[in-house]
């Protein structure tokens, strides 16, 4: 005779099971854009200005800062696993510079490979007084007094 409450308990230890798995499944996930090869092969340095590539490729979210002189598209793919933070593993950046006129100059492909990691802003205030001991610090004030601040 088969007991029903044994195949219940069976039927949810695998389910548990199947979902502890699928749990552990790395997900992906793409933001930005980047122009395909053949949308940017049927742009041409030197002929091209911004509203042809505008038309042929689009607008990018991100422009110079120094008086519009490029363009720049950005696409990453994300992983995102577990209970891990998010981790890029794979960045296109296409940058079309322009001439004074408006014109193509140049396009470049780069990719995750080929960046540096930079710190934009460390937010660190680095103390001068390390390694410094207090009676060096008090000896070093002797002779900073000036007779003015004592008057008022």
């Amino acid at each position: 005779m088969i007991n029903t409450a044994a195949l219940l308990f069976r039927g949810l230890v695998v389910g548990v099971a199947l979902l502890a798995l699928g749990g552990c499944a790395a997900t992906y996930r793409n933001s930005g854009y980047v122009p395909s090869e053949a949308d940017l092969a049927e742009i041409t340095v030197g002929i091209d200005d911004r509203s042809s590539v505008e038309d042929q490729v689009g607008r990018p979210v991100s422009q110079g800062v120094i008086a519009d002189r490029a363009w720049y598209f950005v696409g990453t793919r994300w992983e995102y696993f577990a209970y891990r933070a998010p981790q890029p593993i794979d960045r296109q950046v296409v940058a079309i510079s322009f001439d004074e006129g408006g014109t193509v100059q140049n396009i470049e492909r780069f990719s995750l490979a080929d960046g540096e990691v930079i710190s934009l802003n460390r937010r660190v205030t680095d103390s001068n007084i390390e390694g410094v001991s207090l009676i060096r610090q008090l000896l070093g004030n002797i002779g900073n007094f000036d007779a003015g601040n004592f008057l008022n």
